[in-house]
């Protein structure tokens, strides 16, 4: 999937925002987070898991999700992101 696609979603959005500010978190506590439902979330993160951006570990039912930053795709997004957000920030 292209970078333009993976931005294209303003849930996709909020869930690299969030992931960037921690190193791991609890799938609730992101989708709280992200101010989303955990449908939203949890499709939007098998997207991501399919991209190789993140990394989705499972502890018995609860699920720790953390950035890959190995990725140079998790890297470019993560640019792409603020770069976003700083023109949004000028225009107003």
């Amino acid at each position: 999937m292209k970078l333009q696609q993976i931005l294209a979603s303003s849930c996709r959005q909020k869930i690299l925002l969030a992931l960037s500010k921690v190193r791991e978190i609890h799938l609730s506590a992101l989708v709280r987070m992200t101010n989303s439902t955990y449908d939203q979330v949890h499709r939007n993160l098998e997207i991501f898991e399919r991209e190789g951006v993140v990394d989705v570990r499972t502890y018995g039912r609860m699920k720790m999700i953390g950035l890959r930053h190995d990725n140079p795709k998790t890297e470019a997004l993560l640019k792409a992101l603020h770069l976003l957000e700083n023109v949004g920030d000028t225009a107003n």
